[in-house]
C-alpha cells in the first residue's frame, strides 16, 4: 500500500491541476480506500459541464452539506458522523455510494480556494480519527503545492516583461505619474503609455492596479518559498 510520505512526495511533484487530479487524486482514493474521490478548484468550478452544475453546486452548498459546512467554518477535515447524525445524514445524501463522506479544506492565504472530498459506500466502515488526521496533514500538502504553483505562475508572468518594461512597472508600483516615469527614464510620456499598452495584453490585465499586483505583490509566505522581487 502507497506511504502517506509517498503522496506527498507524489503531490509535490505533479506540475499541474490536471496532473494533481489525473495521477495524485485515485492514489489518495487507495489510501482512504474510498469508492469515490475527487478534487474541487472553486476557481474552476464554471468550467464544470452545465448538467453537472446543479449536482456540484448542491453537494458544495453550506447550507445543504454539515460537511461542506463545517471545512468553511473551521478550514479543518470533517467526515459526515463529526457533524451530523447517521439517520439526518441519509435524509441529505441518500446515495447509497455516499454513504460516509469525509472532505478537506485546500487553503492559500486564509482564504478556502478548494475541496478534496472522498466517498464510501454503505457496506465499507465510516471514516475514523485516523482518517481525519491523515487528510489534514494531506491538505497541508496541497495548500502548499498550490500556493508553490501560484508563486510559479507570477514568476512566469515577471518574465514576459522586457527590462525596461520591469523598469516602467517598478515604477509604477512606486506610484509615479506616466509624464513622471517618462522623466525618471528619459523617455516621452507617449512613450510610456504606449509600454504600458502592450504591458496590459500581455498579462491580460486592464488597470496599473492590476499590473502590480500581478507582479508585484509579495507576501511572507512568496519569500518563505523563495520568490524575490524585482525591486
Amino acid at each position: 500500500m502507497t506511504t502517506i510520505q509517498a503522496l506527498f512526495t507524489a503531490i509535490h511533484q505533479s506540475q499541474t491541476k490536471q496532473a494533481l487530479r489525473q495521477q495524485v487524486i485515485p492514489k489518495l482514493g487507495q489510501y482512504f480506500a474510498s469508492t469515490r474521490q475527487g478534487l474541487f478548484f472553486f476557481d474552476q468550478l464554471p468550467l464544470i459541464e452545465p448538467r453537472l452544475k446543479p449536482v456540484i453546486d448542491r453537494a458544495l452548498s453550506i447550507e445543504h452539506n454539515p460537511v461542506v459546512r463545517y471545512i468553511v467554518e473551521h478550514h479543518a477535515p470533517a467526515h459526515e458522523s463529526l457533524v451530523t447524525s447517521p439517520k439526518v445524514w441519509q435524509m441529505i445524501c441518500p446515495r447509497l455510494d455516499h454513504w460516509h463522506v469525509m472532505a478537506g479544506p485546500l487553503v492559500n492565504r486564509g482564504q478556502l480556494v478548494g475541496t478534496v472530498g472522498f466517498t464510501r459506500e454503505q457496506a465499507k466502515p465510516g471514516f475514523d480519527a485516523q482518517d481525519l488526521a491523515d487528510l489534514s496533514a494531506i491538505c497541508l500538502h496541497l495548500s502548499t503545492w498550490i500556493a508553490a504553483i501560484k508563486t510559479q505562475g507570477k514568476a512566469k508572468k515577471r518574465d514576459c516583461l522586457t527590462p525596461r518594461e520591469l523598469e516602467i512597472a517598478e515604477l509604477v508600483a512606486s506610484g509615479l505619474t506616466n509624464a513622471a516615469i517618462g522623466r525618471e527614464l528619459w523617455i516621452t510620456e507617449n512613450s510610456v503609455k504606449q509600454a504600458l499598452k502592450r504591458m496590459f495584453r500581455k498579462l491580460e490585465v486592464s488597470s496599473r492596479a492590476e499590473l502590480v499586483a500581478q507582479i508585484f505583490t509579495v507576501t511572507r509566505q512568496d519569500l518563505e518559498q523563495g520568490y524575490t522581487p524585482g525591486f
